[in-house]
């Protein structure tokens, strides 16, 4: 399978969209006057509260079916409060105040680009969300613009569907099984989402798209930079499939191998439901057989047994040898299984297509497991260790995602299991417009002409700032990476407010950092200001390109005072009379007194402190006198 061979995804019936969500560079929220920038590490919250949350219905007075999953876990969620960035709009203690105009401005801009309708009334909405992420339990969001488009790089033109904007939720501070501590620093800060249509025909086109939305977003000027600030969702399915939702890849350089293996997995899937098809299956009602386990040396029994657990099994008829069966990478349909099962808090399930005797069974426990459950030739069987009602709850829910595997393919959103993999897991099952209601403290907001022609006039254009970029820099290949890059509103910052030279501004940010970061140093670590701070000292004479490099990685130690560092790391540069001084003392102590030998003795000792084109000048007037 090859991330762009299109005549393969077309055969298999391969869906893909993709949302993009950016954060905007707005000084303040989207319904209040709080910060949008983030407190340092070490600021501690002034306070907290305590939550839990439940499902309500949406417009048409349905509910959300992955609302009432989420309600279902009976999670208690905790909020850290902090001072410049959480008020008692964030808390859902106060009404949304006016929204943000400068967050506005940006939407609309952003939809110009993408060549989209604007809608003529702004009304705001209110989008059930109860996996605590919102002390409120919904996120406010706007349909801004409509029916767009975007070309990519290799010419590949996508429908762009749709363009929200809407409120940043909480961060995740820690998690157990039945609580969540999440921070609300960055609770309401402006976003965008950007809704491409199913059609992107394959993997690397998917990566390639996403490309080119985070160029337009970063040409604007107007978005965050940084870890976190912009994720990606990807929908996929195959024919026969169904839509899995893979939530919040940030890794771009992976998007492919995830779309790859997401394929993989249905494909893998499907073939289940054909095997089944062929062994008459059923799935048998959960049973405590806890009283099996008596004098147990399973350990994760045991432990659950010392606190007054419970041990629920079911029997899976005509499921032997495929809950083992690998769906992806280090991946089972067992997996498949025990994720619907957590959700319960448990820890997960133990099958009967494991290596039991790892676990610790006795051949006698193995036998009356078989005659409790009455199991045949061809049934496989799943155990769940939990309190007695956790342990029955898991069970119902493991039942229900065996119960699929007979259809196919349960619609789903998932979140990333192994980075390195690729690979993906159960989350909730996938949201419907049942979640979605009027936010009734808002008014909605006319489109006027004013508005709409702002936006024309601050549309980013990505043609028009490649074109730029060319004529700034030495190479078209150096304007295309840095088109690309996330650092190309770092470069534009530099270039246009020192005089120092574009090409090697450009080679910084784009190979320098990335050859540090191979050696291990984490130069994405290094806040934009301390890297404007580098170029300054270079632009001002007080350091040669040589010392750059050193600064870096001493910055991405966590240090951030540059010209602390360069007195620090002794890399003041040697010039004008004192480099003079140099030469003529060095000039002396030289057995031949030649340039070269001159030129070689100093860089050897003052490499990070002397420009060689400045000693070589030197040294060549020299010799003429």
């Amino acid at each position: 399978m090859e991330a762009n061979d299109s005549e393969f995804y077309k055969k298999i019936g391969f869906l893909c969209g993709i949302e993009v969500h950016q954060r905007l560079a707005t000084k303040e929220k989207l319904f209040c006057s709080c910060s949008t920038g983030m407190p340092p590490l070490s600021e501690k919250p002034i306070a907290s509260i305590r939550r839990h949350q439940r499902a309500v219905a949406g417009e048409l007075g349905s509910v959300d079916l992955s609302a009432q999953y989420e309600e279902f876990k009976d999670r208690e969620f905790t909020y850290n409060i902090y001072g410049d960035n959480t008020c008692l709009v964030e808390i859902d203690e106060e009404p949304p105040h006016e929204l943000n105009k400068e967050a506005l401005s940006l939407a609309l801009a952003f939809s110009k680009s993408l060549s989209m309708e604007i809608i003529d009334e702004f009304q705001v909405m209110r989008k059930s969300v109860v996996d605590g992420s919102d002390p409120s339990a919904f996120q406010r969001t706007i349909l801004i613009g409509l029916n767009g488009s975007i070309t990519t790089p290799e010419g590949l033109k996508v429908m762009v569907q749709k363009l929200f904007l809407e409120e940043e939720s909480s961060g995740i501070e820690s998690s157990s099984e039945n609580s969540i501590v999440y921070n609300t620093d960055r609770l309401g800060i402006p976003l965008v989402e950007i809704d491409t249509d199913p059609y992107i025909p394959t993997p690397a086109a998917a990566k390639s798209v996403a490309l080119a939305i985070g160029m337009l977003l970063r040409i604007s000027g107007g978005v965050q930079r940084g870890l976190g600030t912009i994720r990606q969702d990807v929908n996929v399915s195959i024919r026969g499939g169904a839509r899995a939702e893979i939530k919040g890849l940030q890794e771009l350089d992976l998007m492919d191998k995830f779309i790859m293996n997401e394929i993989t997995r249905q494909m893998k899937l499907l073939e289940i439901k054909d095997e089944l098809k062929q062994r008459n299956p059923k799935i048998h009602t959960p049973k405590d057989i806890t009283e099996i386990f008596a004098d147990t040396s399973v350990k994760i029994i045991k432990t659950q047994l010392a606190k007054n657990g419970a041990v629920a099994g079911f029997r899976l008829e005509g499921f032997s040898g495929l809950l083992g069966k690998e769906v992806n990478p280090d991946r089972r349909l067992g997996s498949e299984i025990s994720d619907y099962a957590k959700a319960a808090g448990v820890h997960g399930i133990i099958h009967s297509d494991e290596n039991l005797d790892r676990y610790g069974f006795s051949d006698d426990e193995k036998a009356n497991i078989s005659k409790a459950l009455g199991l045949g030739k061809n049934d496989a069987f799943i155990l769940i260790a939990g309190q007695k009602s956790q342990a029955m709850k898991a069970a119902s829910l493991a039942v229900g995602r065996a119960e699929a595997c007979m259809e196919g393919i349960p619609l789903e959103t998932r979140g990333v299991a192994n980075t390195d993999l690729c690979t993906t897991r159960f989350l909730r099952p996938l949201p419907t417009g049942s979640r979605m209601y009027p936010e009734t403290d808002v008014k909605p907001i006319g489109a006027t002409k004013e508005m709409l022609d702002s936006a024309t006039a601050n549309a980013p254009d990505s043609a028009k700032e490649h074109g730029r970029l060319k004529a700034q820099l030495s190479s078209a290949a150096l304007a295309d990476s840095m088109l690309l890059s996330p650092r190309l509103g770092l470069y534009k910052r530099v270039a246009s407010s020192l005089k120092i030279d574009s090409s090697f501004v450009a080679n910084i940010l784009l190979q320098k950092f990335t050859e540090l970061k191979r050696s291990g140093f984490d130069v994405d670590s290094i806040p934009e200001a301390s890297v404007m701070d580098v170029f300054s000292q270079y632009a001002d004479g007080s350091i040669t390109k040589q010392a750059v490099d050193e600064l870096l990685k001493a910055l991405s130690s966590g240090k951030r005072d540059v010209p602390g560092l360069v007195r620090e790391l002794k890399l003041e540069r040697i010039r004008g009379e004192k480099l003079l001084d140099l030469v003529n003392s060095t000039t002396k102590e030289a057995k031949s007194g030649q340039p070269d030998e001159v030129r070689r003795l100093i860089m050897s000792k003052y490499r990070l402190n002397v420009d060689g084109s400045e000693l070589n000048e030197m040294l060549l007037g020299e010799a003429k006198t």
